[in-house]
Formats: C-alpha cells, sequence, structure tokens
C-alpha cells in the first residue's frame, strides 16, 4: 500500500471518528441526560432531627390529670425506602415517621407515628395516580399486642412529595402534607449555603400565617374506626380546665406546622429540614388548650452531612453525563475532524505527486525540493553546461634530431 492510499484511510478514519464523537455529545447533553436525571431506586435513607417542646406525659392518660411536660428532649425519625412498584418512569417511597421523647423508655416515649407510602414520578417528584399506580396511602395503625399484617388506607397524594424536582426552580410547589392529607405551597425564599452546598430554601405553613400565628389549623383525620385520637371525651379535672371537675367535656384535635427545606436545586433532595408542629386539643380551634405535643426540630449534623454527600453523588453523575462527557467528546471530535481533513488534503497532493511526478516542482509543491533533497538529477547543472578547452592530441617534440646543414 503506498502513501497517498495510507493517508486517504487515515483520513476516512479520522473523518468518521470526528463525526461520531459529535453526535455522541449531541445525544449526551439531549437525550441521556433525561434518562440520568431520576429519582434513584435505590433509595435508603433514616433523616433524624433533633429538638425539644411540650408533650403529653403517657402515664398520665390513666391518672386523674393530664400532665403536660415543657422542654422535653424529643426525636423525630424519617425511614425512606423503595417498594413495588419501581420502574425507569416512578419510583415508590414508604416512609415512616414517629417522633419520641428521649427522656422516656422505648414505647413509653413514642407520640406521633406513621407510615406513609406515594408513588413518585421519577423526573418531576409529583405524585403519580392511575390505573396501574397507586396514588398513595397510610398504614393504618396497630396497638402493640395486634399480631395481624398491617393494612393499608387509601390516600391519594398530589403534588411533591419527600424531596423537589431536579433542576428546581424559584417558584412556588404543592408539597404533600399525609398528616392533613392535602398539599400545600411551599414557597422559594432565596438561597443559603449549607455544609458548602447552594442551596435553595423554602418555606411552607400548614394553619399558621408566615409570622407564626394560628390561623386555620387542620381538623386532626384519624386512621381509626372509631377516631378515638381526634375527639376525646374527659372530665373537666382530668383536661385542666374551669368548671365543674366531674363536667364532661369533649374537645377536637387539631394539627398545624411549620416547614423549612433546605434544597440542592440540581439534584432535588433535601438537604436539612427544620419544623415547628402542633398537635393539641381544644373546643375552639384558634384556641389550643392541651397539648398532645408541641416541638421544633432540626435536622441533626449527621444527616445534614450525609444529605449533602449524597446531593453530590447526584450532582456529580449529571454534571459527568450533562457537561463534562459532552464538552470532551465535541472537543475531541472537533480535533479529529481537523486532523482528517488535514490529512485528506495531504493525501490528494501525494496521490498527485506518484500520478505526475512534475505537477509540484516549479511551485514549491508538497514533493517540491525533495527530489534535489535526495541529489536525484532533476535537470543541467550550470557548470554541465559550459564547454570545456580541447588539448591538444600530441605535444610537440622538443629534442627533434637535427640534420645535416644545408648544402649551399
Amino acid at each position: 500500500m503506498n502513501r497517498a492510499v495510507t493517508l486517504r484511510v487515515a483520513a476516512c478514519g479520522l473523518l468518521g471518528l470526528g463525526a461520531a464523537l459529535l453526535i455522541a455529545a449531541l445525544l449526551l447533553s439531549t437525550y441521556t441526560t433525561s434518562r440520568i436525571q431520576k429519582i434513584p431506586l435505590d433509595l435508603d435513607a433514616t433523616l433524624v432531627s433533633n429538638g425539644t417542646g411540650s408533650a403529653l406525659d403517657p402515664d398520665s392518660l390513666s391518672q386523674q390529670n393530664f400532665v403536660i411536660d415543657k422542654n422535653v428532649p424529643l426525636v423525630s425519625q424519617q425511614q425512606i425506602s423503595v417498594e413495588s412498584p419501581a420502574n425507569a418512569d416512578v419510583v415508590t417511597l414508604q416512609v415512616g415517621t414517629s417522633v419520641r421523647r428521649t427522656d422516656k423508655q422505648k414505647d413509653n416515649g413514642l407520640l406521633l407515628a406513621m407510615v406513609d407510602t406515594v408513588t413518585l414520578d421519577r423526573s418531576t417528584a409529583e405524585a403519580v395516580s392511575d390505573e396501574t399506580h397507586p396514588g398513595g396511602s397510610v398504614q393504618k395503625p396497630r396497638s402493640i399486642d395486634d399480631a395481624k399484617a398491617p393494612t393499608n388506607i387509601a390516600l391519594p397524594h398530589e403534588g411533591l412529595s419527600y424531596r423537589f424536582p431536579f433542576d428546581t426552580e424559584k417558584k412556588t410547589y404543592p408539597f404533600f402534607d399525609p398528616i392533613a392529607q392535602k398539599a400545600f405551597d411551599a414557597n422559594y425564599e432565596g438561597e443559603e449555603d449549607v455544609n458548602g452546598l447552594t442551596t435553595y430554601r423554602f418555606t411552607q405553613n400548614v394553619g399558621y400565617d408566615a409570622d407564626g400565628k394560628l390561623v386555620k389549623p387542620i381538623r386532626y383525620a384519624s386512621l381509626y374506626d372509631d377516631e378515638v385520637d381526634s375527639e376525646v371525651t374527659a372530665m373537666a379535672s382530668q383536661w385542666g380546665v374551669p368548671g365543674e371537675p366531674e363536667e364532661r367535656i369533649t374537645m377536637q384535635r387539631f394539627y398545624a406546622a411549620q416547614r423549612t427545606f433546605w434544597v440542592d436545586p440540581v439534584s432535588g433532595t433535601i438537604v436539612k429540614a427544620e419544623e415547628h408542629a402542633n398537635h393539641y386539643y381544644a373546643r375552639d380551634e384558634l384556641r389550643p388548650e392541651v397539648a398532645l405535643v408541641d416541638y421544633k426540630v432540626t435536622s441533626t449534623q449527621e444527616t445534614v452531612e450525609d444529605q449533602v454527600a449524597a446531593a453530590r453523588d447526584e450532582r456529580d453523575k449529571i454534571a459527568l453525563w450533562s457537561r463534562i462527557l459532552p464538552i470532551t467528546f465535541t472537543a475531541a471530535g472537533l480535533i479529529a475532524l481537523v486532523a482528517g481533513a488535514l490529512l485528506g488534503s495531504f493525501g490528494m497532493r501525494a496521490e498527485a505527486e506518484l500520478i505526475d511526478p512534475g505537477l509540484d516542482r516549479d511551485e514549491g509543491g508538497f514533493f517540491g525540493g525533495f527530489a534535489s533533497r535526495r541529489g536525484e538529477d532533476t535537470g543541467p547543472m550550470p557548470a554541465a553546461e559550459a564547454e570545456t578547452e580541447k588539448l591538444p592530441a600530441q605535444r610537440p617534440d622538443l629534442h627533434r634530431e637535427q640534420g645535416p646543414p644545408n648544402q649551399p
């Protein structure tokens, strides 16, 4: 194979490689990125928040007076795992949430517990409800001695749940509250740094206004058949309210909450959360009389670090496929195209030289001067053109014998 053919083959290979790299860069920045920006199917996280508050002493329920303890240590915990259905389009999250007093042992300190299940669109993080995907459910509470398998109560969800969408925007999102059983606005408030990560801060008010004043608390929706925890009748002496000690007074349970979310705008991960929740009994919804639990908790430092690490992992994965690889492939593709074009040009000149070596001699072509450098005869040299002087074929005899003198 001669030099011209080799150059032409190499040029075609480089041009093909350059085109392939540019197409790959285009696909990565459009099609592949949308496939990458999805809620992971292997979510398994435990989110812990600590704080203090006022809480009912469970032991006092069997006594003559309900006792409300002030400034008790509390811990809120969320256990998030993935259940079926979970596929390329949707993911189902099962979230067990509990609030307990840490100064009480085991179940004596348990104040609130709920198991919520919701199916989300993996790209938008919004609840999905159709014939093949359940909109959501909550687990019916069981007593400690109940040996039956847990049963779910249908609870259609709407809006976001437990995370925000990829490429979170600076706007208001509907965020579902499983206790209130409806979505409430989560309003963008500004940017804030959390452990070196730039986050968007959102606030949500359920029953409170922006100043923390009760305006429209939620009537608690019991998960028990007899609604034993949403409407309670007890004597005035037990409630600790003015009136005849033996008077039977019925109070309703109400709920209100304020939340702040710090969200990674790239992945939609909630890296930090703060919650003020108030469960109380009252005859007038705007006048709390007996607190079940009124608390404020904030994500622990360990939880924040874990969530920030998870958000950074998602960011790195997205950046790799949406920016780093497309830019790298584009640069490599352009270099390959330029190199291929240059080799193609050289190949054409080489082929022309092989066909007619004289084409490029006069004007310094691709092989111009090459033959001369090799010492090949490219034409008569000036010195060769000079006429040489002819020398006599024979020298004169300087010692020729003299004959006898001429006779007169």
